[in-house]
């Protein structure tokens, strides 16, 4: 007994928030409501005050404007602008009124800058527990030039760290939250929420989910023909850049580097430059329907409708996805290909495997084992693939004028109508929160469950 109580002594206690609370002295537990005593106590005077004054600075900010945005969140404002003639410069002057969307702005932030304080808070009490355990040990605390000097050797990765994780915290986290938030508000044009605005709990995604309802109907519309894109823009890329992959990478073809280039020369060019050419050409008077006219192959009052009727458009981006995708899978592909041993397939020649059997048994299940992360990817970005759709179609046709999106319009580009066009906030930010709770819990579930997850390092 006396020997694991020996070894157990061998390893120090972890310097965590719970042993502070439960192991720790006065000065450390009063770290929680005091930040930095604990340090100041046993000789880190300067860590300490630094503690104290982020905690001063809190308080104050709270005390003058944090409470204050946070209590605005319950109404998000009540006081409207209002129209007062002045009798003396016989002019109309308004009233400043509230304002929801700083109110909701600023509510936010106040929470999220509580939250942040919290991590300092446990950061000040292990600190503290970590100098009182060091000083009863009679072993060396830090002094701050010491500190320092630990942040550009072993710790250098937490200073590396820090401009990164606030530009996160300001540019990601904030406005997500934000965003969030503003799904449960009536924040649109729709009765003029637009200065003002109230919380109405789950009733925008009521009205969504609504198929009787003009947004209902639209939302149901537009995210089957999302994921219709989103397969046949995946997997047709996908299946032409392996076929293109396996002829080019084949043992009798010639040249090989010649062909590689002729199908990625694509790529030099930028993507939304061959789109929007491929609009122009596309369009009723374009090249494509004038040159067809000049032979003789359509009448000279016809034209092929690529973007004006809803079959041939949602064809036609489908297609032209293919030409504009097909090289990138090329290049994954090729790579993936010459990365798979030989020795496989002279073991399956000696077996008198033919052709067929070699690449069901031996090339596609390793290429589908390699690039389903890839295909996931993939996928994702195309439910979420703004430029192809954008660029080629603006999503038309609309053949429902009461519709706010028109046939080929994906849940990402509609959003973008809503906010941008329509300035339905609301509706908008509901599209935005399922889209990317489908699309993460949809990812997740297929990556664990393909054997790139499961048999990691099966080949």
């Amino acid at each position: 007994m006396s020997l694991f109580k020996k070894r157990v002594n061998e390893f120090p206690t972890p310097y965590t928030c719970e042993n502070a609370l439960k192991e720790g002295g006065l000065e450390t537990k009063l770290s929680m409501v005091l930040m930095g005593l604990g340090n100041i106590v046993h000789g880190q005077i300067i860590k300490g005050l630094l503690y104290l004054a982020i905690e001063i600075a809190y308080i104050v900010f709270m005390a003058v404007n944090g409470i204050r945005f946070i209590a605005g969140l319950r109404t998000l404002g009540t006081l409207e602008q209002e129209e007062v003639w002045d009798q003396a410069k016989q002019i109309y002057l308004y009233t400043k009124g509230d304002q929801s969307v700083l109110i909701l702005l600023y509510g936010v932030m106040a929470i999220l800058i509580t939250v942040l304080m919290v991590f300092f808070c446990r950061g000040a009490l292990k600190s503290a527990y970590k100098a009182e355990c060091l000083h009863k040990e009679g072993k060396h605390v830090n002094t701050f030039s010491e500190d320092l000097k630990s942040l550009l050797h072993e710790n250098l990765y937490r200073l590396f760290m820090v401009p990164p994780t606030g530009f996160v915290f300001v540019f990601t986290i904030l406005p997500l939250v934000f965003m969030i938030c503003m799904a449960f508000t009536n924040y649109s044009r729709i009765d003029n929420h637009l200065v003002l605005f109230d919380w109405v709990g789950l009733d925008n995604f009521k009205t969504l989910f609504d198929s009787g309802s003009i947004l209902g109907s639209t939302f149901w519309s537009v995210l089957g023909w999302t994921v219709i894109w989103a397969f046949f823009a995946t997997f047709s890329n996908y299946i032409f850049g392996m076929i293109l992959s396996l002829l080019i990478n084949r043992k009798g073809t010639r040249a090989k580097g010649f062909w590689r280039f002729c199908f990625v020369l694509s790529c030099a060019v930028p993507m939304f430059v061959s789109l929007l050419i491929m609009r122009t050409m596309l369009q009723p008077e374009g090249a494509v329907n004038v040159l067809l006219r000049n032979v003789g192959l359509i009448a000279e009052d016809t034209s092929l409708p690529f973007f004006t009727n809803p079959t041939w458009a949602r064809v036609t981006v489908i297609i032209i996805n293919i030409w504009v995708g097909v090289p990138y899978t090329l290049l994954q592909l090729t790579g993936v290909l010459q990365n798979i041993p030989q020795e496989l397939y002279e073991a399956a020649k000696v077996d008198g495997a033919n052709a067929v059997q070699t690449f069901t048994k031996i090339t596609l299940p390793y290429m589908l084992y390699v690039t389903t992360p890839y295909l996931i990817v993939t996928f994702t970005g195309n439910i979420n693939n703004f430029n192809v759709i954008y660029l080629l179609s603006g999503g038309d046709p609309v053949t429902d004028l009461s519709s706010t999106a028109g046939k080929t319009d994906l849940l990402v580009t509609w959003l973008y109508k809503l906010t941008i066009d329509k300035q339905y906030y609301n509706i908008g930010a509901v599209i935005g929160i399922m889209t990317f709770i489908v699309l993460a819990v949809g990812a997740l579930f297929t990556y664990r469950n393909s054997k790139s997850y499961k048999e990691e390092g099966g080949f």
